[in-house]
Formats: structure tokens, sequence, C-alpha cells
């Protein structure tokens, strides 16, 4: 009896990584309110997301207070209070007529009052603030407003002390708008919420949504040719000169001179990435190689970022030039003469900034933007993509406050250039977001990637405190049908030293709007990079590399926003940490490629029982399918073309009607050992003792952190042929259907001794004949998506 109960057990827990249907209240079926006729339609960017109200109090100025009889200054600020929240503005010093302009917005859902009240009062240094009046407004007279109707006009209304003779005004007036809205209102940005009222100090501004972008990076190419007159610090002594190039914190060297001569040459390239504004300055050392443990610096010369040329095609020739260099050494110690210093040394560079490249913050499968850098290489957007981040449910507790356990958690989406960061709802395992964001689309084979955070600088701690992963979601834009609205639950699943966990659910809306039809199925035959990776493409270590920096920069320049995105959010969402060695990701992608191989496996089993005779009609079917081919060689291929056609329309009813999540199955984590997690979450280099038998232990890593890239290639390519027609990608299978259509009636009506010729002559065509651009069915299988959207 036992056996049927775990086995249910183990259902239930697979279940619950699987993604799930959801059926939100979004913007077609928003109820009417009290205000609002239910017939209106409203008119709001916001349909992918519950509306949620809010009633709104913009406090704008006063005018007229009367001083402390005290101090005889006035030092106002106002108190905004509804039921058990309160909240304030800031103080404002001797100012009789202060001007405040903020706005408090408070849930609807947790309104407890009918009546608000606005307090003006004295800020007092020693003692109980003085209460200088106050407003009240009945809640049921606050009127609505539903964008794109303009602001409510604020007005002044009297203040009035009820601890003061009946009928007797208090002097001094408040101007205030008081109004209900939804978090479509302007106000709701910068509002201060009472969702968040136990939030003050530093932390109340890492609680609010922002928008964030990412900085402009370039690829920084530095061509060192050849130096002259180099003068070494021993004299008598032949150089062996190399030339060390630094920006910023990135550092790379030229190979040692060949041959030891006071004018060496090398022509060879140092790449860097560099971010706009540059701040950052090239910083070239001219050193000489004198042993294993000295090089001496012979000479310097330092270039600001903003000199260099702004190449945008490979055709354009950069000009080089020669720049002097500043002398060190002993010559330079013990002065020059006016003649000598006419023969400095220089050094001959060819240095441009490359814009038609597309710089890699994040890894390549989880691409989120192709463009160039140069906005003039960037064609016109092809779609539109929404997301509605509605909320979550079911979180864990992330930390302690007050002796309990809590988590405050925000989201943080990025696609392409633009990063998005909810707002922070404050101590709750079921937060309700209900944003909505959208970004402009130019390329459909591209992810998004939404993250969950707790957020950990709530109380102004500083750097000390990191927040905490809860999860992510990737959505390949691909894999979505164009206008139609995914709601669903994705699971937040995350892999610890202890195993894999599940740590809530994230609730989404997401729409893909398609502008052009014709440009969308063009892109499919264009190549997934711009030009320049093709024509001069970079080595695979110099793109490991390359990347590694950007993520550096973009985590920084992020980092000095206000309020910031922090480095551990940023490079979460980066996969900083994808290419390192993990014995769970071999076995799963080891997996991948088995899984892929038992299809073939199947196919000769299939072929071995024929000819067995296991089922006579099947092998009697077989013959008479041989002697037609046979007689009738030209009917293979068209026959091969149509038997796909058929198969694709076939599976066009089981196609998946849901975007890619989380697989823990395919990730191969809930079967990961405690050895085996243990050594991925290891740091690098090891943490472990024996230096040298841990030395090799990572040389071994890393090498084997390559083998499993190389793995899970083979692993997409063959997911990526069996998308052709599986409708994974509907754009691309319906242009391949068509296509086998069209090159079956192709084929039928073109004898095959032309199709072989022609085939032939193509494959065997002179290399003047050729472009080093990938051809476009090469092109079209990049595009096609795979299960690594689906990975841990």
């Amino acid at each position: 009896m036992s056996h049927p109960i775990i086995h249910h057990n183990d259902e239930h827990h697979h279940e619950d990584f699987q993604l799930k249907d959801t059926h939100p209240l979004l913007g077609e079926r928003w109820p009417a309110m009290g205000g609002v006729r239910g017939n209106d339609k409203l008119t709001s960017t916001y349909d992918l997301v519950e509306q949620m109200y809010y009633l709104y109090v913009r406090v704008v100025k006063a005018k007229d207070l009367p001083p402390n009889p005290l101090t005889g200054s006035c030092d106002p600020y106002v108190e905004v209070k509804l039921g058990n929240y309160k909240g304030t503005t800031r103080h404002l010093e001797k100012r009789p007529n202060p001007e405040w302009n903020q706005v408090f917005a408070f849930s609807k859902d947790r309104v407890q009052s009918s009546s608000l009240e606005v307090y003006v009062k004295d800020k007092e240094m020693v003692g109980r603030d003085d209460y200088m009046g106050k407003v009240v407004f009945d809640l049921n007279e606050v009127p609505t407003r539903v964008p794109p109707d303009s602001p409510l006009a604020p007005q002044w209304y009297r203040l009035e002390d009820p601890r003061r003779v009946e009928g007797v005004k208090v002097r001094g007036e408040i101007m205030v708008a008081v109004w209900i809205g939804t978090q479509a209102d302007e106000a709701f940005p910068e509002a201060w919420h009472s969702d968040a009222a136990s939030v003050h100090g530093e932390g109340v501004a890492s609680v609010r949504s922002k928008v964030y972008v990412s900085p402009k990076l370039w690829y920084l190419r530095v061509n060192v040719i050849e130096a002259q007159d180099v003068q070494p610090a021993t004299r008598g002594r032949t150089p062996e000169v190399f030339v060390k190039a630094q920006v910023g914190n990135q550092v790379l060297k030229t190979r040692t001179s060949v041959s030891a001569t006071l004018n060496p040459k090398w022509n060879e390239d140092l790449l860097f990435v560099v971010a706009e504004p540059f701040e950052e300055q090239l910083v070239l050392h001219v050193e000489d190689h004198v042993s294993s443990r000295k090089d001496d610096l012979l000479g310097r010369v330092t270039l600001p970022l903003t000199m260099f040329e702004k190449r945008l095609d490979h055709r354009p020739f950069v000009h080089s030039r020669w720049f002097d260099l500043e002398k060190f050494g002993i010559p330079a110690l013990e002065g020059e003469t006016r003649r000598e210093l006419r023969f400095a040394s220089r050094i001959h560079l060819r240095v441009c900034l490359e814009g038609a490249y597309h710089v890699m913050d994040e890894s390549t499968m989880y691409i989120s933007d192709t463009r160039p850098t140069a906005r003039q290489l960037w064609r016109p957007p092809v779609g539109v993509l929404e997301v509605g981040i509605l909320g979550a449910k079911a979180l864990l507790p992330m930390k302690n406050r007050d002796g309990r356990g809590t988590t405050d958690s925000y989201c943080v989406a990025k696609y392409g250039q633009k990063w998005v960061r909810t707002r922070t709802l404050v101590g709750t395992f079921s937060p309700s977001w209900n944003e909505q964001y959208t970004w402009e689309v130019y390329d459909p084979s591209t992810v998004i990637t939404i993250g969950v955070f707790d957020n950990c600088h709530l109380g102004g701690n500083g750097n000390s405190a990191r927040d905490s992963r809860i999860g992510k979601v990737r959505i390949r834009l691909s894999t979505l049908e164009a206008d139609r609205v995914y709601t669903h639950s994705y699971p937040l699943i995350v892999l610890t030293p202890s195993g894999v966990k599940k740590m809530g659910e994230l609730q989404l809306a997401v729409r893909f709007t398609c502008l052009s039809v014709a440009s969308m199925m063009h892109l499919y035959s264009q190549p997934l990079l711009p030009k320049m990776h093709y024509l001069h493409p970079f080595t695979v270590s110099q793109l490991d590399s390359l990347r590694y920096q950007a993520m550096s920069i973009v985590a920084a320049r992020l980092g000095r926003t206000e309020p910031p995105l922090r480095k551990e959010v940023v490079e979460y969402m980066l996969d900083v940490e994808s290419h390192l060695w993990s014995m769970r990701r071999s076995k799963a992608n080891f997996f991948r490629v088995m899984s892929l191989l038992s299809g073939l496996v199947g196919i000769f089993s299939w072929l071995g029982d024929v000819c067995k005779w296991k089922n006579p009609a099947t092998t009697v079917l077989v013959h008479i399918l041989l002697l037609i081919l046979v007689w009738y060689p030209e009917l293979i291929l068209p026959t091969v073309f149509l038997y796909m056609f058929f198969i694709g329309l076939w599976n066009y009813r089981s196609r998946p009607r849901h975007p890619p999540h989380m697989d823990t199955k395919l990730s191969w984590a809930e079967a990961a050992s405690p050895d085996e997690l243990d050594e991925e979450f290891d740091t690098f280099p090891t943490s472990k003792p024996q230096d040298m038998v841990y030395m090799r232990y990572d040389r071994l890593r890393s090498v084997a952190g390559r083998i499993q890239t190389v793995v899970g290639d083979m692993a997409t390519q063959g997911e990526r042929l069996g998308s052709l027609l599986s409708w994974r990608d509907p754009r691309a299978t319906c242009l391949f259907v068509v296509f086998c259509l069209l090159a079956a009636v192709a084929l039928y009506v073109t004898p095959f001794r032309v199709v072989a010729l022609v085939t032939g002559l193509y494959l065997l065509r002179h290399p003047r004949f050729r472009s080093k651009l990938p051809p476009v069915p090469v092109n079209f299988f990049r595009r096609l998506p795979s299960k690594i959207d689906s990975m841990l």
C-alpha cells in the first residue's frame, strides 16, 4: 500500500514545478466602480494587469501659516492620516508659505476609514510637535480619475482646529488634491505608498518602481603596430619590448617583440569594452622584459577615448597615428638635454571604436538584444512586447524581522537595453504588483528574463546586505503566438547547496504584437548577429573575456543609479556563472543528447523488426515502397518533403500552447547528489585545502566546462532540428512547412538529373562566388528554439 502513496506524492511534487494556467481579471474585464459608469470603456494602457485602486492625496503647498508663539518661526510639515496609516511630508524650516508637492497613495483594499484627515503641524526640536490645523475629507465625496483624463486640479482649503471655539477658523490655508485612481495614474511611481509605511530613511527610494537603461557599450580596438627609439633603462642592453594597455580595470598585453631591437614591431590587436559616457582613458605602457620577475617601464602615454574614430563598417580605413611616450628610468631621472627631447620614443597605433558589433553582456543562449552599437545601423522594430507583472504566490520567508519570517519582494525584468524594477511590497508572501511594461522588439529570436528578489536594504543598511534571489523566468519571444495574451503562473526555482527548492510562483501576463509580418518573416533569413561578427569574428576566448568585462561594466553603472540596481541582481539576471563547471549541468546536457539519439535508435530498431518480418503487412508495404523508389528514383526527395509536410500539419494540433518554463527534471536538479551540489557551489578557484591538488582540480573543471558547453551545443542543434515541425516557433514552422510543399511540387516537375546537376554545381562553385556571411538555411536554423530556454 505504501508504493501508490509514494507514487502519488512524487506526482504531486512534479506538478508543483510545472506551469499553471491562471485567469486574472485583465484590462477588458476590469470591474466598474463608484464614479465610473459600468458601460464606459476604460481607456488605459494597463490592459494586461488587474486594476488596483488607490486613494491619492497630493499635498501641494500652504500659505499664511501662523508662527509659533514661543519661537516666532514656523517649521511646517503635513501629516496625511487614513485609519491606521499615516504619511508625512518633509518639514521646511522657517517657511510660513511652504511648498511640498508630494503625493500619498493609500491602497483602497486596506482602507478602514470613511474620512481622510490632513494635518498641518509645526516641527519642534524638543517636545511634541505643535498642531496648527487640519482639513477633513469624506471618502464618499472623493472623485474618481481615469487616465487619460487630465490631472485633478488642487484646491485651497481653510485650516480648522476642533479644539478652538466652534465656527472660528484657524489662520492659514493648504492646497490639496484628493482623488481615487489606479496604478495607471501618473502620480503612482513617485507616490508614498501605505503598503510601505514601515519603511523609512534611505530605504524609501528602494521600494519604488523604476526603469533603468543599460550603458551604451562599444568595443575598443587598439592595433599596436610598432615603436621607435625605445631606450632601455640599462645602457648598452637591447630591450625585449612588449606593450601593456589598460582601460579601467581591463589590462591586456602584446607578445614580446620577436627580435631584440630598439624599433620593435607587433601589429597586434587588443580589444576592450568601454561604455558611454567615456570616463576611462587608454593608458599604454611600453615595458622591457628583463627577467621572469622583472619588467622595466620604458615609456607611457595616456589617451582619452573621445579622441578616437567610431567605425561603422569593416570597409572604412582607420588612420594610424604616432604618439610620443613619456620617458621613465635612468635617463628621465638624470635629466635630458633639449636635443634629446627632440628624439623622444614614439609608438604607432591604430585605434577605433567599433560600432558595427553587438557588444554581448549576456549569454548568447539567452540573448535579449542583437543590435549593433551604432544607432545608424538599427533596423525598424518588428513587434512590441508587453508584460504584465501581476503578482506572486506562496513565497518562502527570506529573512527574520521582529522574530518572525518575512519577505520584501520585487521583480526585475530585462530585455534589450531596458531594465525595469517593480515596487517592493513589504512583509507579504503573496505580493500583487500589477505593473505593466512595454518593449520594442527588433528580433523575435530573443529572450526576456524576469527575476524575483528579496529587498534587504529597507533599513538603509548600505552595502552590507545583499538582495536574495527568489527565482527567475525566461521567455523566448519566438515561442509566442502574435496578439495572444498568455496568462500563466511560473514556478520560481532556485538551486541551493542542499538541493532544488521551489520558492513560490510568479504570475505573468504576456503579449507579443507583430507590427509587420513581412519584416518578421524576412528576419528568419538574416544572420542572428550583425555582419561584422561573421566578416571579422572574435575567438571563443576573446568573446568570453569581453562578455565578462561587459557584465562588470553594466553592473557597475547600474549600481550607481538611484536607487541602485545592485551587482548581485545584475549578475543573476545576466547569468554570470553559467560558464562554470557543474556535474549536474553536464549530466543534463548528456541526457539531452541521449534523448535525441534515442530517436535514431528507434528507427534502426524498427528497420530490424521489418527485416525480421515481425509484422508481415508492414514488411510487404516496405518492399512495395522499395520497388517504387528503385524504379522511379526521382520520387525519393519529393516523397520525403511531402512526408515532412504532412507530419508538420499533423503536429499542428498538438503544438505547445504555453511558453517554456524552468524544468527541474530536464536540468537534472532533483537527482543531483549532495557531493555534486557541493562541487557546483564551491568557489572558483576552490576554497578547499591541498593547494596543488586543487589547482589541478580547478584546471580540470575549466576544461570540463568547455566540454560541457560543446555537448550542450550539440544537444541544441539536435533540438533545433526537432523543432522544425513541432510548432514550438509557429512562424518558423509555418515557413518550413510552406517550403516543404513548394519543394515537393518543384521536385515533382523537375527531372532528378537537373536537380542533382544544379546541386552539385552549387556545392562546387568557385570561392569568388561565395559569401562570408552564413547562407539563408543556416541563418534560419540558428534562429530555431531549443530546450536551452528551460535549463536552470
